[in-house]
């Protein structure tokens, strides 16, 4: 009987990970006997040189990820923009799946699948990023007898990433950037010692299905909610329910951490009192046309009357336009 190897290494990365895929995949000998499966957030349209940079990195040629492709050791296959890239019967698998925490590709869903397809053969490893992307998956990947590696919080450009995960997952190995290519290699030569390793639970064969499946009536399913929140989704406005202790999903299946949910409703907020500083804008232009138009007519009811309204939608605007200059001067997550 051959021995049992980590054949599936998955990185997963957002603001700031760039240089840290590049040490990861610069420090990987040429001989590397394992896939490499690589998420960086992106925006759907975006078009993204992460292949042609990590190829360029080292001695492991780096690709997007293609539908159907076989899973060759040895290379590197990167998320392509509004695609989650999964694993299924030793291909890759894209889906349009629905968003998780307003992104696709998500890393969760990288790491679930690498879950339930390669179990304990799998190393997940989560860099540098703003929130808490990966960590839920990274936590199935240990459920399942796979390995966790996280970059050190202290060597990120952004830590809240691999803070998160490593308050998921405490066996975690925290290592600089630098160290973990040949941390990796090490790892992934060692046959594995037999062990009786869990099957998939049924939370989490259903949160791979979704991402697999994409967006569909029906995503959370009564016996997998734990409870109504009283959240609406930002990507469809739906009802969030809470399907896992802090994580969310709506009736289609848009999946949300409480940190991300929390920032995405600002971000909606923020944009609402826009579009009303912009309607008070032009209600001051519209009003002060018609005044305009009144007094030419010699109508001094209606001068003042339109007058009015100009001065107050102008005062209402120019409070919403100080307020908006003020939340500009918080500090805030950095959307990757």
């Amino acid at each position: 009987m051959s021995e049992v190897r980590r054949d599936i290494v998955v990185a997963g990365a957002s603001a700031g990970g760039v240089e840290a895929l590049r040490s990861l995949v610069g420090s990987l000998p040429a001989d590397f006997p394992a896939t490499v499966l690589v998420t960086m957030h992106l925006s759907a349209g975006a078009r993204s040189a992460l292949p042609m940079i990590l190829d360029r990195s080292g001695p492991l040629p780096a690709a997007a990820a293609t539908h159907g492709a076989p899973l060759r050791a040895g290379v590197v296959y990167v998320a392509p923009p509004d695609r989650h890239l999964l694993t299924d019967d030793g291909s890759v698998i894209l889906t349009q799946g629905p968003t998780e925490n307003g992104h696709r590709p998500a890393i969760n869903a990288m790491f679930r699948s690498a879950a339930v397809t390669a179990g304990p053969r799998t190393v997940g490893v989560v860099l540098s990023g703003t929130l808490d992307d990966g960590a839920a998956g990274l936590r199935a990947i240990v459920a399942r007898g796979g390995e966790a590696v996280v970059q050190d919080p202290a060597d990120a450009v952004y830590s809240g990433m691999p803070s998160s995960a490593l308050a998921a997952v405490g066996a975690a190995r925290v290592l600089p950037a630098a160290e973990l290519g040949g941390a990796l290699d090490k790892m992934v030569r060692m046959p594995l010692e037999p062990a009786d390793v869990p099957p998939p639970s049924r939370a989490l064969l259903l949160e791979d299905r979704i991402a697999r499946d994409g967006v569909r009536l029906g995503a959370v399913r009564p016996e997998a909610a734990q409870s109504s929140a009283a959240y609406t989704c930002p990507d469809c406005h739906g009802t969030l329910t809470e399907v896992a202790s802090g994580q969310y999903r709506c009736r289609i299946g848009h999946a949300w951490s409480p940190e991300a949910l929390l920032l995405a409703q600002d971000t909606e907020f923020q944009r609402a009192v826009w579009t009303a500083l912009r309607s008070l804008d032009e209600k001051v232009a519209l009003a002060e046309r018609l005044e305009h138009d009144a007094r030419h007519r010699h109508h001094s009811l209606l001068t003042e009357r339109y007058a009015g309204t100009a001065r107050e939608c102008l005062a209402a605007a120019n409070t919403l336009r100080e307020f908006l200059l003020s939340l500009s001067d918080k500090p805030r997550a950095e959307d990757p």
